[in-house]
């Protein structure tokens, strides 16, 4: 026993002095010899732009609360939570939730990698600007947001739990960057190449995607601080934004459901045809459209029938019915139109669906389009923030808006001379400065389709176009449009101090809570 102990006694005095010699080595066994230990940021910085228009969240934000809210869209689903105004905690906190644990870090990350490196000035300035995009985004749907610490983590404890900074600081320093982002980009640095999803390495078209953003912040903060919306928006458009619809930003995905290359709005509306069931066009854009002889109605809509059963089908477009918002499945039934009821057994297939050729894997995710570049133009004419003409921005914003419908199928061309023809019958050149405004309101939520987080921004803007809001007993504030989107209820417990910060300072996390640009309509 007394030998035991004393060879016992003699290893682990040999252990212990190898580990005061070679403490190194012993922390290099916890080294995977074949474990990547850096990466390329231009692959991060892909995976980020991929993910911008990732599935859930879009789904959730964008469709079942944005695009029923704005009337595009309309259905008689509780899920739809928008069309009623109803609260889902899932739903409202969604885009938050994934964005900052996902697309922000990554590009945050990104940018910390880069950010002392001049070869690599490219992919730092591009995740700089669409870090800014989606963080404009998150701060237009909530208001004040974590934006200097957002996403950095990595960099120290005392990002763990980020502040809150008000949305007027946020937006300034938003425009900080995008201009440094703009004026970074270098011929000489290392080239995006196909890791660039948008633009394919163009770094003229990434400089004019920066100043466009720039003119939709100008536009956002005009009602609230206009001398510095004119000053943003002029320097803007003097350092050249988008010209044709071929400067669109949007996120380009591949063929067929591949992972996260793949347009996620697609996953919720069609493909699993779980929301084309119970998803119509709004009988409020459906009437504006016929109003108007509006050229789009037949691309908007696939026809009314059976979305499973193409045989169905009823695709005249005098037959088209939009569905009105704020009805459930029992109540629908009082306002089909009589007769109309034999048609299908399923009283929601009377209504005009959503067009399947838009909703494919890899039809466009759209950023940012040259149709509102030259929307806001007009507004900015009117405003006499530029010394150019409001009816040619207005007729180009109008054309450009209906020719991009090619880029999602080629049978979306629409000939020349009905479009001009559609735009003479609007008739902005004889119309009053307040009706001028009406009308360029209501062509930008026309344009901006699909993009509906981008249509209520607008909307909550300039009050355009009129909507009256769906009455329900089930409305989680009121029979009111929501101004925001509540926070995500996780930061309540997470991140207590910085969202109590936040809520006191903005007047609560309601639907009610208006955001700082937002002045009233």
């Amino acid at each position: 026993m007394r030998i035991l102990n004393k060879m016992t006694g003699l290893v682990l005095a040999s252990l212990l002095f190898a580990t005061s010699c070679s403490e190194q080595d012993l922390l290099d066994l916890n080294v995977n010899q074949n474990a990547v230990e850096d990466i390329d940021m231009q692959y991060l910085f892909s995976l980020a732009t991929l993910r911008i228009g990732g599935e859930y969240e879009n789904t959730r934000a964008n469709m079942l609360y944005a695009a029923t809210m704005i009337q595009h869209t309309a259905s008689t689903a509780g899920y739809f939570s928008g069309d009623k105004y109803f609260y889902s905690a899932q739903y409202s906190g969604a885009y938050m939730e994934r964005h900052f644990t996902d697309v922000i870090r990554l590009f945050s990350e990104v940018i910390r990698k880069t950010k002392d490196k001049p070869n690599e000035a490219n992919v730092n300035a591009a995740a700089t600007i669409l870090r800014t995009f989606d963080l404009l985004r998150m701060t237009d749907m909530y208001g004040d947001i974590p934006y200097t610490q957002a996403g950095y983590g990595l960099e120290g404890e005392q990002n763990w739990f980020p502040a809150y900074e008000p949305q007027k600081e946020v937006y300034y320093k938003m425009i900080d960057d995008l201009k440094a982002a703009r004026d970074k980009f270098s011929s000489s640095a290392r080239p995006l190449g196909v890791q660039d999803f948008i633009y394919g390495g163009d770094i003229a078209k990434w400089k004019k995607f920066a100043n466009s953003l720039l003119m939709r912040m100008a536009m956002r903060m005009s009602n609230v601080d206009p001398a510095k919306a004119q000053e943003v928006f002029t320097e803007a458009n003097s350092s050249g934004a988008f010209t044709s619809n071929d400067d669109i930003a949007f996120i380009h995905y591949a063929p067929g459901p591949q992972g996260v290359n793949r347009n996620g709005l697609n996953d919720g509306y069609w493909n699993t045809y779980k929301y084309s069931r119970d998803c119509k066009i709004s009988k409020t854009f459906m009437d504006w459209m016929n109003a108007n002889n509006d050229p789009r109605k037949m691309i908007i809509t696939g026809g009314i029938g059976n979305p499973e059963n193409a045989s169905t089908w009823i695709t005249a477009p005098e037959e088209q019915i939009g569905m009105p918002n704020g009805y459930n499945s029992t109540n629908i039934r009082d306002v089909v139109a009589p007769g109309t009821l034999d048609r299908f057994t399923i009283v929601q297939q009377n209504f005009s669906m959503l067009n399947l050729k838009y909703l494919d894997w890899e039809d466009p995710y759209y950023l940012i389009s040259y149709a509102e570049v030259e929307l806001m133009k007009a507004e900015a004419a009117l405003k006499g923030w530029i010394n150019s003409s409001a009816e040619s921005h207005f007729t180009a914003g109008v054309r450009a808006a209906i020719n991009s419908w090619v880029y999602f199928d080629p049978d979306f061309s629409v000939p020349a001379n009905e479009v001009s023809a559609y735009i003479a019958g609007r008739g902005f050149a004889a119309a009053s400065n307040q009706d001028k405004l009406r009308l360029i309101g209501e062509e930008y939520w026309a344009a901006t389709y699909l993009n509906d987080i981008e249509s209520w921004s607008n909307w909550r803007r300039t009050g355009y176009p009129a909507l009256t809001p769906t009455q329900d007993p089930n409305a989680f504030e009121g029979n009111f449009i929501p101004r925001r989107l509540r926070y995500w209820e996780s930061e309540i417990g997470s991140n207590p101090e910085n969202y109590q910060a936040a809520t006191s300072r903005m007047g609560g996390d309601l639907f009610a809570t208006r955001v700082w640009w937002d002045g009233g309509n």
